[in-house]
Formats: structure tokens, sequence, C-alpha cells
């Protein structure tokens, strides 16, 4: 049985903790409350175990950078997507090789925690947030980036045809505008910072909808929200900024949690609690010792890729 994206993460953790040796006492209460916390986790954890049994006999590019990377984000991801995939057959691993291997293979590719910015062909800038994958296709006839994974924001050169961008529900078209789109398990969210952008879901048979700047939408396959006004954080990220106006504690910790390796943690209790301010993604250890000025809460590091943020005792 497959398990969520967030909890095959936290298996790959583990099984990367304990790789590096054995672990403190602290550090196995932690896994076993872990462990323990959901039918769930432990089913991931016995399919994590498979899956690095299983890649040792697995003749593909994947393998060979899940078990000769250390540490790296290439094992890591290529771990958590066996994990989510399931540790089937040699045979159904080849089916389901060419679901995997476009993100590790992209053609542009940015690392947990870092941004990189790339020069197109015509001129474009395109610029990846932490953990992106895109590939790229110019030639007389198109210009296509194809957003594989991740967060980007395009800032697009008037071209004899239009930039399109293509996620995992739908296309995006523009002639000239700076358009900041990030992808979701299950939807896409543009939001459009200058110029006109056009949505088309994949499975809607309608016009497209026009998108104008300082406006943002989230659109599926089959269509989209009501278009609202920017977020302050959208596309601050490229300045190496989080943005946070009046933002739940919870949903601050997500977003900061994108740019670390490991899992970011909040505790229930303190999940409500409001933020502001601007902080600078770079550091993320120095945003996290703000919260407890701050806040009234406490920051709990159990490893340096487990910390958990609770309320002050």
């Amino acid at each position: 049985m497959n398990v969520s994206s967030q909890v095959a993460e936290q298996a790959v953790h583990w099984l990367l903790e304990m790789q590096q040796g054995t672990l403190n006492p602290r550090q196995q209460a932690a896994w076993q409350q872990w462990l323990n916390a959901h039918s769930e986790h432990q089913r991931a954890w016995e399919q994590i175990q498979q899956v690095n049994q299983r890649l040792r006999g697995m003749p593909s590019p994947l393998a060979h950078a899940a078990l000769n990377a250390p540490r790296s984000s290439s094992r890591r991801q290529a771990l958590k997507l066996l994990l989510i995939l399931g540790a089937g057959s040699a045979a159904a691993w080849s089916l389901r090789q060419q679901h995997i291997l476009p993100p590790l293979s992209a053609d542009y590719r940015s690392p947990v925690g870092q941004r990189r910015t790339v020069q197109l062909a015509d001129g474009s800038q395109l610029q990846l947030n932490t953990g992106s994958a895109v590939d790229v296709h110019f030639d007389g006839r198109q210009r296509l980036v194809r957003l594989l994974e991740g967060e980007i924001l395009l800032t697009t050169r008037a071209g004899d045809t239009p930039l399109h961008v293509l996620t995992g529900q739908g296309l995006l078209s523009s002639q000239t505008a700076r358009l900041n789109v990030r992808q979701f398990n299950d939807h896409t969210q543009l939001a459009v910072l200058a110029g006109q952008v056009d949505v088309m879901p994949n499975s809607y048979s309608g016009l497209p909808l026009s998108v104008d700047a300082t406006r943002q939408v989230n659109f599926t396959r089959k269509g989209w929200d009501t278009p609202r006004a920017t977020d302050a954080n959208s596309g601050a990220w490229a300045d190496g900024m989080l943005v946070a106006a009046h933002m739940r504690l919870g949903d601050f910790l997500s977003e900061l949690g994108r740019y670390r390796r490991g899992q970011l943690n909040c505790d229930p209790q303190v999940a409500n609690l409001l933020l502001s301010g601007s902080y600078p993604l770079d550091d993320s250890e120095r945003i996290l010792d703000l919260l407890e000025i701050s806040l009234p809460v406490k920051v709990r590091r159990f490893t340096r890729y487990w910390v958990t943020v609770q309320a002050r005792a």
C-alpha cells in the first residue's frame, strides 16, 4: 500500500539517520514515538526497508543514485519516490521508471535550500526555488518550460511565439510577463507579478482564464478557483526572503521547511500563533532562534534534521 509524501519523507529521514550510525537514546525514543504514532508510519517503515534492499539488485540510474550518493538530495528524493510508489517487482519498476526519472534527469535543478538563476536562449530569465526541476525546449516553433517539481519565477521576453509553462495540471501562456509558478501534488499556483498570463487546465474545454498583474490563482486539471490579490510572500524567495503577513506559525514552518533538509515540525498547540515580518532564507537556524524571542515557543532539536517547535514550558 502506498504512503503519503510527508510520511515517506519522514521514513527516509529515519533510515538515513540510522545508516549514519547508532541512534542515541533521545533519537531512539523520537524514532519509536514516530513509529507508534500511526499505522501509516509502520507501513512506511516496512516499505522503506524493502526498498533499500531491492535497490541493491535494481539496475537503473535511480537505484545507482540512491545507493551511491549518501545524504544527497538525489538519494533522498529517489528513496522517497520509490517508497511512495511501493517496492514492486522489476517489471513494475520498469513501467514506473518513466515517472521517476524526469525530475532526476531534468535540464535544470536546484537542490533543497538553494536557488538558481538561468538565462534562457531568448533572453528570458528563469529562477528556480528550493528543490525545483524544469525541462526547457526552445526551437523555431515553440518556447516551452516544463515545471517538473517545485517553484519557478519566470521573466519572459517578447518573441515570435508565446512562452508556455507546462505543469502537472495545465498550460500557461504569455508573450511578456513576470510570473511565479508553484507545483503542488494536486494543483498549480500561479502568481502574475507583471503582464498577463492565460491558464488552460488539461481537462478543461472552454476558453482560457486570463490572469492580470498582481493577481494569483490556483488551478487543477479541471478548472480554477477565484483569482485573488497576490500574497505578500509571492516571489519573495527570489530575493532570498520569506515574508509573513499575519501568517499562522504552522503555515510559516511548512514554508520554512522547504528550505531545510529533514523534518521541521510544529506542535498543534502553537500552530495558530500569528507572526509577521521578513526573514532571510539563507539562515533558517537564525529564523528559528528569532521565533523563540518573538513568540512563546521553544525549538527542540532532536537532531539537525528533526526539529520541533512547541509551546514554551
